[in-house]
């Protein structure tokens, strides 16, 4: 599944500062430890050439898990791979075991503990009989263990876990070692990746978030230093490293046949209660905010520096479905990252809401904007969705809630420290892009025409950003689309095979 997938695997990156290490020598091994060694053979139960028999055909009824076949040569034979803590991880004292027959050779200390506790038929008498997670995970990569379940759909999530008193000894061994791991693999103090309850957040998700502030910190002093502007390759970095949560809330966006999608909001927020607020992600992780701002102010043009927002919505692999946003003010912008081919963003931009119901836009009313390459502007109040995409797909976009200028004053001080460039209460909305004029009768078709006042300014624009991913140069200038440009646009994007027998995002999305 896409979520355990995307949740682990940097526990598979080289940790920064260490990537060298991948072509220097290994460091020498510590001599193993020969206490308890004589104790050892005196306890064996059998020759060395009575277990050799023992092995006769083992390895067919046995075999290591596929993903083994794999070689990974940099990593040690304790630093597990991703699908073992999948596995692993998701366990219950409930879980069904079994384990290979006399799989450690005698004469050694692990035959005799093997020989214990591989009597174990389920993983709370595993523990009983002296293993642990992490000689789960050793003998599960070999192919010594077989699981017959039940397991769980995700590794358990402390922070929702009302009464500790209701979790079992399997539970707490499986969360304290995995804490450990993570916080070693990632370079993290352990003591960070304790979570609240009610903070919303798992252990794991921590932690990714964790390293994407501490990376996001390094690349803002390194674009700082060398006085350049923040790259793209930067900003997909940091969306890689973040840990998005699974959001049911944005019933407008779900793809059919999905209950929730990868997304969270940075910045300002209303809740149902009508709290207005920052989300407890942008105060506990201001780098990231802060990178991502920089992103968009390092490229503005002159005439589109005074462009305003307050918030942050970040996406991650799917394809939001035709929808309006709600109470936005004034335009957005919008920008895609990663490797992925298609995920244009389909705009109706004279969806005025008033003559056609959303699902009577017609295609060739909306204009494709190519955001791989581009920043777009658009009103996120008109008709909009994504085009289907294959490969990693990444989006942020920048908008302003209709409700900024209730805030609290602390509020507003705390984003713009973020880089956020926050809105005037007199602001215009349609300052840099007009009105949309709204769409003819059925009988008609068409876009209506817009004013003299309103064809002042665009219905959209975009900032291509090619060129730009490394810092060089300078932003290019948006430009308004005339009525000919639009059409021109409006063909491209009728012929344009983007979309064509696509699967919706990646293949594991699909299986999410």
């Amino acid at each position: 599944r896409v979520e355990r997938r995307a949740s682990l695997e940097l526990l598979a990156m080289p940790l920064p500062g260490k990537v060298a290490a991948k072509t220097s020598a290994a460091p020498p091994r510590k001599p193993r430890s020969t206490e308890g060694a004589a104790e050892a053979k005196a306890a064996a139960k059998m020759t060395s050439q009575e277990w050799k028999a023992k092995q006769s055909g083992m390895a067919e009824k046995w075999p290591v898990p596929d993903y083994m076949a794999t070689p990974m040569p940099d990593r040690s034979l304790t630093c597990y791979r991703d699908e073992t803590f999948s596995a692993i991880t998701r366990w219950c004292a409930e879980t069904r075991i079994a384990y290979r027959p006399h799989a450690k050779a005698p004469g050694s200390k692990s035959h005799i503990r093997y020989e214990k506790y591989s009597k174990a038929k389920s993983a709370k008498e595993a523990l009983e009989l002296g293993s642990w997670p992490a000689d789960w995970c050793w003998d599960f990569e070999r192919g010594f263990i077989k699981v017959y379940g039940p397991l769980r759909d995700e590794p358990l999530d402390m922070s929702k876990v009302q009464d500790e008193s209701t979790l079992t000894d399997v539970d707490m061994a499986i969360h304290r070692w995995y804490r450990r791991e993570l916080a070693k693999n990632l370079g993290l103090d352990y003591k960070d990746l304790f979570v609240g309850k009610g903070s919303g957040e798992s252990t794991l998700m921590r932690a990714h978030r964790l390293v994407a502030q501490r990376e996001a910190t390094k690349r803002l002093k390194a674009a700082e230093d060398e006085k350049r502007p923040i790259t793209e390759e930067e900003v997909t970095q940091t969306l890689r490293e973040w840990a998005f949560a699974r959001n049911p809330n944005r019933q407008n966006v779900l793809p059919d046949g999905q209950d929730w999608v990868w997304s969270d909001t940075l910045g300002l927020l209303r809740d149902r209660l009508g709290d207005i607020h920052l989300t407890k992600p942008t105060k506990t992780y201001p780098a990231v905010t802060q990178i991502l701002n920089k992103y968009l102010t390092d490229r503005l043009p002159k005439e589109l520096r005074s462009f305003t927002w307050t918030s942050l919505n970040l996406n991650c692999n799917y394809a939001a479905r035709l929808h309006r946003d709600g109470n936005n003010f004034g335009p957005s912008f919008i920008k895609a990252f990663g490797g992925f081919t298609g995920g244009e963003l389909n705009y109706w931009p004279e969806d005025d809401r008033k003559v056609d119901k959303l699902e009577d836009l017609k295609d060739a009313d909306k204009v494709q904007i190519d955001l791989k390459n581009g920043l777009g502007l658009f009103n996120g109040n008109c008709g909009h969705s994504v085009e289907d995409f294959q490969g990693d797909r990444y989006s942020v976009v920048y908008f302003t809630i209709g409700c900024y200028d209730k805030a609290p004053a602390e509020c507003k001080e705390q984003l713009s420290d973020f880089g956020m460039n926050y809105p005037k209460s007199d602001a215009d909305r349609y300052a840099l892009l007009r009105a949309p004029a709204g769409y003819m009768e059925k009988s008609k078709r068409g876009p209506a025409t817009p004013s003299k006042a309103q064809s002042k300014s665009p219905a959209f624009r975009f900032l291509p950003t090619e060129g730009q991913g490394q810092g060089q140069g300078k932003s290019s200038q948006g430009s308004a689309l005339t009525p000919a440009k639009v059409r021109v646009s409006r063909k491209r994007a009728a012929s344009s095979p983007a979309g064509k027998e696509t699967k919706r995002g990646t293949k594991a999305a699909q299986k999410a």
